[in-house]
């Protein structure tokens, strides 16, 4: 049975108030967020996800997707050091098809720590705060950490516009594995872009683009001619070693118990030592776990956890899942995201790290185990 709206807005004010007693402010961000930055940080294909309206006086406007990056703009504005914040409310998302537990507009309740001093064990804190909040409700838990690519790809033996182009498509796995194919040579270079770079070998980029016609859009002939030659200096770089592709294939299949997923990074680490130092943030973070309670050998660590759903997080990810209903939506989520606080801080950064819980999904879970 779907609890009513009233009983989700007392189980949120009810985990709120956890996190309130761990020393979070209570803030409430607006329901209308201004489009162009969640535009800035999503691309257009927000759009098809968010509800979109047009104001006379502030513009395009969309229906808050989410809380983080609200509070993160205001925490970022406000130049403030260390701070925790928790928030309960309502956000909104466009579904294009009904999925079980998806709804268009749903509650969620957070905790976002913004603290430089010790990350891990802010991490450490968040993750074992959702786990005693969630604990009756016999949840998986599942963490990741996408430090251990940025730092798998930053030590690839590659050009840094190719290692730039693999990170941006780190959350995008099949564009991501297309790219690593074709840097390698497990793929030929499609034929269309092969006719080019033939031509290229005979025509500097400007006299292609003047035996080309007239241009046609914005771009200008600096800009493409400057993209023609980035393809043709692309394709004269050697292809990526074959033993570090797959490491990374390698990296990323794991799927172990912490413990075990240490191990085998160790491994991997031998023959690509640019993990190590992300290696050793894990191995303290889950030090610390440890510390606060954290039972990890029940606690599943995917490398290739949160790839496709979690954009801007930048480095540990975790998640807690309903099993016995395996196509609900996780129950938590959440993540560090450095990288989101120096966007919107403009060029400020602050180490920050948070999660949500969804009420509304932890009540219907509770009732079905009482039922």
């Amino acid at each position: 049975m779907q609890p009513s709206k009233d009983q989700v807005r007392a189980e949120a004010a009810r985990l709120q108030a956890i996190f309130c007693d761990a020393g979070a402010r209570a803030v409430d961000p607006d329901i209308l967020q201004p489009a162009e930055v969640l535009l800035d940080l999503y691309g257009e294909d927000i759009r098809a996800r968010a509800y979109v309206t047009a104001d006379p006086l502030k513009g395009e406007q969309m229906m808050r997707p989410d809380f983080t990056v609200p509070v993160v703009q205001m925490h970022m504005a406000s130049g403030q050091g260390a701070a925790r914040y928790t928030y309960a409310g309502e956000v909104f998302r466009r579904q294009e098809v009904a999925e079980p537990g998806r709804s268009n507009e749903y509650f969620q309740v957070g905790l976002e720590i913004f603290d430089a001093e010790d990350p891990e064990e802010a991490e450490a804190e968040v993750f074992a705060r959702f786990a005693d909040a969630l604990a009756p409700l016999g949840l998986r838990a599942a963490m990741g950490d996408f430090g251990l690519l940025t730092a798998a790809v930053g030590g690839l033996k590659a050009s840094p516009v190719r290692k730039a182009a693999l990170m941006r498509h780190a959350w995008r796995p099949h564009r991501f594995r297309a790219l690593l194919d074709r840097y390698s040579g497990r793929t030929p270079v499609p034929a269309a872009r092969a006719d080019l770079l033939k031509r290229l070998t005979r025509l500097t980029p400007v006299e292609m683009i003047t035996a080309s016609g007239p241009l046609i859009g914005l771009r200008t002939t600096d800009e493409i001619a400057g993209r023609l030659e980035r393809l043709r200096a692309d394709a004269a770089e050697a292809p990526l070693p074959t033993a570090q592709v797959t490491l990374i294939d390698d990296l990323l299949s794991i799927r172990e118990t912490p413990a075990n997923a240490l191990a085998r990074l160790r491994d991997i680490a031998v023959d690509m030592p640019a993990l190590d130092p992300a290696l050793h943030r894990l191995e303290r973070r889950l030090s610390v776990m440890r510390r606060h309670g954290v039972d990890l050998d029940a606690v599943s660590f995917e490398a290739s956890y949160g790839r496709t759903t979690m954009e801007y997080y930048d480095g540990f990810v975790f998640g807690f899942f309903a099993d016995r209903r395996p196509h609900l939506p996780p129950v938590a989520s959440g993540g560090r995201y450095d990288a989101l606080t120096r966007v919107l801080g403009q060029g400020r950064e602050m180490p920050a790290v948070g999660g949500m819980i969804r009420p509304g999904l932890a009540l219907e879970l509770a009732g079905e185990g009482a039922a």
